[in-house]
């Protein structure tokens, strides 16, 4: 990984860094990832490491009950990305951006996504 730093600052009530350079990822059944990232990592680094026809989103609450969702590109670094204003109070989610033309097929070639894709409408209710 190339030397480069996250500025430090408190992760203590920050929803998007579990501590510096190490990304919190929202998965739907309730838990969450961890991915340790440099000035050189993208969001495609992420999301090959998971699973494809999803993307990484960031949640950010907004005033009242509004909640605004935002598609990362997977050419985006992850630094700039928790650099963006207000970030601290940001969810960063892996959601299904990208339907399989046929989720049958997707069951045969990667059960656990096609799982993940069958809970996540069901978890969005919930949340």
């Amino acid at each position: 990984m190339t030397e480069c730093f996250h500025p430090q600052e408190t992760v203590k009530d920050n929803s998007l860094l579990f501590m510096p350079n190490v990304l919190k990822v929202y998965l739907e059944n309730g838990q969450t990832k961890s991915f340790k990232f440099d000035c050189n990592t993208s969001i495609k680094d992420v999301i090959l490491t998971l699973i494809e026809h999803f993307s990484l989103t960031l949640e950010h609450k907004m005033e009242g009950s509004a909640t605004k969702l935002m598609l990362l590109h997977e050419q985006e670094m992850l630094m700039q990305v928790t650099q963006r204003p207000g970030s601290h109070k940001m969810k960063c989610f892996f959601r299904i951006s990208f339907l399989p033309k046929d989720p049958v097929d997707l069951l045969r070639r990667d059960a656990v996504a096609f799982d993940y894709l069958y809970v996540q409408p069901g978890a969005q209710k919930q949340s």
